[in-house]
């Protein structure tokens, strides 16, 4: 799984990166900084809907369009590559609305022999570069009530984004059994083309990122409280002066 992050760019060293633009509008606000992205965040996404890379603003946790309460979104964190093509949910967005969520690295939990508690890893790219997380987005809308008219306003809509998940490469496998796909720079395009209706084209990018791209280490148990926030929760400590943390 993927359930915490750090997202500590600004928008324009994102933008800058991905070879993006950031849209003047209300709807892609600047971000704080953070060092513990956790579940239902606000976080960027890199779009492309109209031929143009754009950094925009989504809730993290997708919210179908047919879905009835904004909250189904805390259960849709992540997608799973190998059942992408046949659950509802995610069907319609790898179609139409696929994004990038950068990330400066991510935090997995490993369990320590011996101990209830479970060792935090930080897992990033050793270059220094952002992270590209293969993500789908969607739009929703509140219902009207059956008497009243829907209405059309641009703030009445929620955008929200979702992970994709894949079996773990080797080095992330003695931490946890997934990972997010990390897609190369080389697929950016591919992936984020919204003219590729090639469905399951696209579903075989979705595999491990290779080995030699990424680099964990241990971290403290500080980052285990989502109420954290700073650049050391990404300091590297040694095991045996690590306080094992668990995630809150």
């Amino acid at each position: 799984m993927c359930g915490r992050f750090v997202s500590a760019s600004p928008p324009d060293e994102i933008a800058e990166y991905f070879d993006a633009v950031v849209p003047e509008a209300s709807t892609t606000a600047v971000l704080d900084p953070s060092w513990n992205v956790a579940p239902t965040d606000d976080v960027y996404g890199v779009t492309n809907t109209d031929g143009t890379r754009r950094i925009e603003v989504f809730h993290w946790g997708l919210v179908p369009y047919w879905a009835k309460d904004p909250g189904v979104g805390s259960r849709m964190i992540n997608a799973r590559a190998e059942t992408i093509l046949t659950k509802n949910a995610f069907r319609p967005a790898l179609e139409r609305r696929r994004c990038l969520v950068p990330a400066t690295g991510f935090y997995e939990w490993q369990a320590v022999p011996g101990q209830k508690k479970k060792q935090p890893m930080f897992i990033h790219d050793p270059a220094g570069h952002p992270l590209a997380f293969a993500g789908l987005w969607e739009r929703w809308r509140p219902r009207p009530p059956a008497d009243e008219k829907a209405d059309a306003a641009a703030e009445d809509l929620l955008h929200s984004c979702t992970i994709i998940t894949t079996t773990a490469n080797e080095l992330m496998r003695p931490v946890h059994d997934r990972m997010p796909v990390i897609l190369p720079p080389d697929l950016w395009s591919t992936w984020l083309d919204p003219a590729n209706e090639d469905v399951d084209a696209l579903a075989g990018l979705l595999v491990p990122a290779a080995e030699d791209v990424l680099e964990r280490y241990p971290v403290g148990s500080e980052v285990g409280n989502v109420a954290n926030q700073g650049p050391q929760l990404m300091a590297r400590v040694t095991p045996e002066t690590a306080v094992q943390g668990t995630l809150l």
